[in-house]
């Protein structure tokens, strides 16, 4: 394990917050520290902080990512911070007219980082990841298991760089430049488990966790997709979007137990596994 560096957080001011960690802006200096929530391993905020640095040397526009750091109790890493920077869903809270701009141009960085090939010899396959994910861990029932593991071998694997965790919170623009933020789970596979995450997040999102978390109502998070997959996708065909939409569908269930897991560090509910598990092949 690398070593941590100790902050004090007097030198800092709380910037943000998100479902799993919290981040600091320096106050001198253009750097923001963001600490995993306790309960969080160290190990997990060095994984990010590897991956960070990874994408960062690929030339992928994100932040600079340059140590990692502690408060004496939570884990996390400190990055470059870019000065005047909201990110989309940002824009959109304080803008909603812009809501067509921001989905359109979401559309197109999204577009862009999945045209770009990935260097499997640095990055891991979030297909081998997932499936590892249900051969070690006991989240869900076992016939659950069973048909998940199925429809991950049966999907093949591409070179495909993957956020991970693709949605317009975690894009964000100065009004010249646009960088990726949060990306410790970047990976290379299929488009699909990108795009899957991304279209529950604009459908099944509760009132009050879309504007904790996304300062929008889940509304205009429906909205969003409505513009976003039409540019994505390059056309405005309403069967070969519902198709596709229905394609999604059975990534979105192999990806979603493992998500839960990796921010809340249970399983899903039983009424969700029960509801989910119908996806699946």
């Amino acid at each position: 394990m690398q070593s941590y560096e100790t902050i004090d957080l007097d030198e800092y001011v709380r910037s943000g917050e998100g479902g799993t960690a919290v981040s600091y802006k320096h106050k001198s200096r253009n750097t923001m520290a963001k600490l995993y929530n306790p309960g969080f391993e160290a190990d997990r905020a060095e994984a990010e902080f590897l991956t960070a640095r990874t994408v960062f040397e690929m030339g992928i526009s994100t932040p600079e990512p340059y140590r990692l750091v502690t408060d004496g109790e939570r884990f996390g890493a400190e990055y470059e911070f870019i000065p005047g920077k909201r990110s989309f869903t940002r824009i959109v809270s304080e803008e909603p007219a812009r809501l067509e701009e921001i989905s359109l141009e979401f559309a197109r960085q999204a577009r862009a980082l999945h045209a770009r090939a990935a260097d499997p010899s640095r990055l891991r396959s979030y297909r081998q990841a997932l499936r590892q994910f249900y051969l070690e861990k006991d989240l869900v029932p076992e016939a659950y298991r069973q048909r998940a593991l199925a429809f991950i071998e049966k999907v093949p694997d591409a070179a495909t760089c993957l956020h991970g965790d693709l949605h317009f919170g975690n894009i964000i623009t100065d009004g010249k430049g646009v960088w990726w933020i949060d990306v410790g789970e970047f990976s290379y596979g299929l488009p699909e488990w990108d795009l899957s995450i991304l279209w529950t997040m604009c459908h099944n999102m509760d009132k009050t966790r879309a504007e904790d978390l996304f300062h929008v109502s889940p509304e205009t998070l429906t909205a969003h997709w409505n513009i976003f997959l039409p540019a994505y996708l390059g056309t405005t065909d309403a069967q070969a979007l519902e198709s596709f939409t229905r394609r999604l569908l059975p990534f979105y269930a192999v990806k979603v137990p493992y998500v839960f897991d990796m921010a809340y560090h249970t399983a899903l509910p039983e009424e969700a596994t029960r509801k989910i598990i119908n996806l699946l092949p």
